[in-house]
């Protein structure tokens, strides 16, 4: 009888409790909308393995050791020995040695076999400085290949109303050791104002920004040891006028009382160079330029009456063929 009686009392509460539910529901927000599955890891590239099925590590050659352990050794880089068993010359095998020699010979010549040579006449100028008016030739050429040539060079300066106060000559052989230098050597000779021989050591070439430089060291047959630098550049203001700053500075190791030259940074010239090129081998200029004696040489040119430096309008030009 007692169970009867909690029977009934069960069945009687599940509706209630059910209904009770139902009245919350109502009043509840929403469900948010269930998220699917996520997708099963993709397999393992041309394996084909199924990502759900377990995976032979050792089949596909992971060390199970984990991520520390060492990769495999990659394969030796480099063509295979087989690709020298062939001639020298591929092509003579399928045209002949005879038929390829004039096409060898042509890709020589023009990488750097090629030989030519030019004349130039950089600076050919009369200075006008209040009754010292003076003139000066810088000339220059070259004939050989794209890595050795032969350089001559002569400059030299005097007054109109005298006698040629300085002249050289320079015989260089030159070698490129870069794609814009060329290191140089060979002998320079002195015709005035005394005769006097210099071995010859220096570099030339493009500097970054395009500076032209010329740098190089002189030893004497008397042990004198000098050096000079110059560099100028080119600012096109037209395809045809050009105006060039240069400056060339010459140093000594040891004073040389018979050319009146001290020790240390002996002088100092620059000048503003304003050309036209009516053809690119052809370029009259104006420019003024000062030149200065410094240290010990201003003080023996003024112990020889002489000024120091000065100042010079420049009238001149610039040739080459």
């Amino acid at each position: 009888m007692r169970r009867l009686l909690l029977a009934t009392a069960a069945l009687a509460a599940t509706p209630a409790a059910a209904q009770d539910h139902a009245a919350h529901a109502q009043h509840q927000p929403p469900a948010a909308p269930q998220q699917e599955p996520a997708p099963p890891p993709a397999s393992h590239g041309a394996t084909g393995q199924d990502a759900t099925q377990p995976m032979d590590h050792a089949a596909m050659g992971h060390s199970a050791a984990g991520p520390g352990a060492q990769a495999a050794d990659a394969p030796a880089s480099g063509p295979p020995p087989r690709a020298f068993e062939g001639p020298e010359h591929a092509a003579d095998t399928i045209y002949g040695a005879a038929a390829m020699a004039p096409a060898r010979e042509q890709v020589a010549r023009e990488n750097g076999g090629f030989t030519t040579g030019t004349i130039m006449f950089d600076r050919l100028e009369a200075r006008v400085a209040g009754g010292e008016d003076r003139y000066l030739w810088d000339a220059q050429g070259w004939y050989g290949g794209d890595y050795d040539r032969l350089w001559l060079k002569s400059e030299g300066e005097g007054a109109f109303d005298g006698e040629v106060e300085s002249a050289e000559m320079q015989a260089l052989w030159s070698h490129a050791i870069g794609p814009f230098f060329d290191l140089q050597g060979g002998l320079r000779y002195d015709l005035e104002p005394d005769s006097r021989a210099h071995a010859v050591l220096g570099l030339q070439g493009l500097a970054p920004y395009m500076f032209e430089v010329d740098a190089a060291a002189f030893l004497s047959d008397e042990g004198d040891l000098t050096a000079r630098m110059e560099a100028e550049y080119d600012q096109r203001i037209t395809q045809r006028l050009i105006l060039q700053p240069r400056v060339e500075v010459a140093l000594a190791a040891q004073d040389i009382p018979d050319r009146g030259i001290g020790a240390g940074i002996s002088s100092v010239e620059t000048g503003l160079r304003l050309r036209y090129e009516f053809a690119r081998e052809f370029a009259p200029y104006v420019g003024v330029g000062y030149e200065a004696r410094l240290g010990e040489t201003a003080d023996r040119a003024r112990a020889a009456g002489e000024d120091p430096d000065r100042f010079s309008l420049l009238l001149g030009l610039r040739a080459w063929f």
